[in-house]
């Protein structure tokens, strides 16, 4: 995979590009009526729902961790905090979200993200070569290898993601 340099930069490319972990952008033009930011990506890109990850804010007994899920489901609250040793999740506060990660709803990136929160990336990734993931931006993925996302998140990996059935 070669690595694409452009005035597209985000602290999420920034991030990759000094761990000299090799990506690929994909840009599009986000439709600000788009009901979902991760299905309008996948859609707009012409790529499979299960190989494009959206990230999720979650608070987990009073501190913001970070779910990453393929866009073809949910996150699934009660797994996702038994994979961080808890009892109970929520979803996180939006504007807490955003002040947490320097990055707004829709293009909050794993990577890059202003303060660092404990991570859990969904197992289905590691059956993908590579993975897209928001770029820190709408309208910009980053597509990566799996493994990297998984080392350069710190993230551990547990099944999170629940699948949604197709129409």
């Amino acid at each position: 995979m070669g690595r694409k340099t452009s005035s597209q930069g985000t602290p999420a490319t920034a991030a990759l590009a000094a761990a000299g972990v090799p990506f690929v952008l994909h840009s599009y033009v986000h439709d600000p009526s788009a009901a979902s930011y991760g299905t309008e990506a996948a859609e707009a890109l012409g790529i499979a729902p299960e190989r494009v990850f959206k990230t999720l804010m979650v608070e987990v007994e009073g501190r913001l961790a970070v779910g990453v899920v393929p866009v073809s489901g949910n996150l699934d609250l009660k797994a996702f905090a038994a994979a961080l040793g808890a009892k109970k999740a929520s979803m996180a506060d939006p504007a807490a979200a955003e002040r947490r990660t320097g990055y707004v709803l829709g293009g909050i990136s794993p990577l890059g993200q202003r303060q660092t929160s404990p991570t859990v990336v969904d197992g289905s990734a590691l059956a993908l070569g590579t993975v897209l993931v928001s770029g820190g931006r709408r309208g910009l993925d980053i597509e990566l290898a799996a493994a990297d996302l998984i080392r350069l998140t710190s993230a551990a990996t547990a099944t999170i993601g629940t699948r949604t059935p197709l129409p």
